[in-house]
C-alpha cells in the first residue's frame, strides 16, 4: 500500500501540474487530482501514524485528523473563492457522515472482522457524545430555525457569532481532554505503550516535513480540482448536493479513511475512533466556524444554514454513532450497521 501511494504521488503530481499548464481536459484532470490527493493523503496518514507512536493516541488522532481536515478546509476555500456555496455547505454534511458512516462504520467492521470485540475509552465516547449533540443537533439546527423569521443579512450575522462560539468551544474542549482532565481520558494503549514501545516509521522532524510539503501539494492539486466541478455537474447531472456531500467529503476525507481503518485493524481502536468523531467535531467546531470567517472576505459570504435533507442526515448519523459508541466497545455487525446507513443517505443525495 506505501509503495502504491509513492507512485500515485510520484506520477500523479507532476501530471496535475503538466495538465494545468497545458488546459488539459477536465475530466482527465478530475481524475487526475483525486488520485493525486488520495495518494498524498496516504502521506499524511502515515506520517501522523509515526506521530502518534510518539505522542500517544490521543494527540496522535488529533494531529491526524488536523492534518486530514487541512485537505479538506484548502478544497474548500478554494471552492468558496469559485463562488460555489453551496458545495461547501454540502462537503461538509459529507464530511461529518463519511467520518460517522462510513470511516467509523468501515473501521469497526474491519477491525470486527479479527478481533470479536474490541474496546475503546468509555470517557472518551461520552465526551465526543456530549460535543457530536452540541455540534451538529444545537448549533447546525438553530441557524435554520431561526433564519427562517430573518433576512440574508441577521441570518449571516446569526451565523457568525455561532461560528465564534463554537470555535471557543472546541479550543475549550481540547484544553479540558488534553490538560485539566488529561489523566480521565488515559486510555489502556497509553498504559500498554509506557511498557512496549513500538517504533515509529519516521523520526517525529521527519514526519511533521512531510506533513507540510503534502498540505502545500494539495493546496495546489485542490485548486485544480475546483476548476472541474462544473464539468461534473454538467457532464453527469450530478447536482452540487451530490457532489459536495460524496464526491469532495471522500477525496477531501481520504486521509482519516485509510488511516483510521489501518488502525483498527491492529487492534488501535483509541486512534481510530479519535480520528473518525474526533475529525467529525473538528469539521463541525472549526473547519465549518472557519469557513464561514473566511467567506466575509470572499466575493460570497456564506451562512452556516443547511437544507433539511442535510440536517436531518447529520442528526440521524450522531444519533446512530452515539447509541453504538456509547458503551466503549464494538465489533463488525454495528460496523456493517453503520455503513448501511451511509449507503442508505449515499443514495438519496444522488435522487434527490
Amino acid at each position: 500500500m506505501n509503495k502504491l501511494f509513492a507512485i500515485i504521488v510520484f506520477v500523479g503530481v507532476p501530471f496535475v501540474l503538466i495538465g494545468a499548464f497545458l488546459n488539459w481536459p477536465e475530466m482527465i484532470m478530475f481524475f487526475l487530482c483525486c488520485v493525486s490527493i488520495i495518494g498524498l493523503s496516504g502521506y499524511i496518514g502515515r506520517a501522523t501514524e509515526s506521530l502518534a507512536i510518539v505522542s500517544g493516541p490521543r494527540v496522535g488522532g488529533l494531529l491526524n485528523a488536523t492534518f486530514g481536515n487541512a485537505v479538506e478546509l484548502i478544497i474548500s476555500i478554494f471552492t468558496l473563492k469559485a463562488g460555489m456555496v453551496g458545495i461547501v455547505l454540502a462537503s461538509l454534511t459529507g464530511s461529518v457522515l463519511g467520518n460517522l458512516l462510513l470511516v467509523l462504520g468501515l473501521s469497526f467492521f474491519a477491525g470486527g472482522i479479527k478481533f470479536k470485540r474490541q474496546k475503546f475509552s468509555v470517557h472518551s465516547a461520552r465526551y465526543n457524545s456530549g460535543l457530536l449533540i452540541f455540534a451538529v443537533i444545537v448549533a447546525f439546527v438553530i441557524p435554520e430555525v431561526f433564519s427562517m423569521t430573518m433576512n440574508p443579512e441577521k441570518t449571516l450575522s446569526l451565523s457568525i457569532g455561532i461560528a465564534i462560539i463554537l470555535i471557543a468551544l472546541y479550543l475549550a474542549g481540547l484544553f479540558f481532554k488534553l490538560v485539566t482532565h488529561r489523566g480521565v481520558f488515559s486510555s489502556t494503549e497509553e498504559q500498554e505503550n509506557d511498557t512496549e514501545k513500538e517504533i515509529p516509521e519516521w523520526t517525529k522532524g521527519k514526519s511533521i516535513l512531510i506533513l507540510l510539503l503534502a498540505t502545500v501539494v494539495v493546496a495546489f492539486v485542490s485548486e485544480q480540482l475546483v476548476h472541474t466541478f462544473e464539468m461534473l455537474g454538467s457532464t453527469f447531472g450530478w447536482s452540487e448536493l451530490f457532489i459536495g456531500v460524496i464526491i469532495v467529503a471522500i477525496v477531501g476525507n481520504a486521509a482519516e479513511h485509510v488511516s483510521a481503518i489501518t488502525m483498527a485493524v491492529k487492534n488501535k481502536m483509541e486512534v481510530s475512533v479519535e480520528i473518525a468523531v474526533g475529525s467529525t467535531l473538528q469539521v463541525a467546531m472549526f473547519v465549518a466556524p472557519i469557513l464561514v470567517l473566511v467567506s466575509l472576505f470572499m466575493p460570497q459570504s456564506m451562512a452556516l444554514v443547511f437544507t433539511w435533507p442535510e440536517l436531518v442526515a447529520m442528526i440521524t448519523a450522531a444519533l446512530l454513532v452515539i447509541n453504538v459508541s456509547n458503551d466503549g466497545e464494538s465489533n463488525w455487525f454495528e460496523g456493517l450497521t453503520l455503513f448501511a446507513a451511509y449507503l442508505i443517505m449515499g443514495i438519496g443525495f444522488y435522487l434527490l
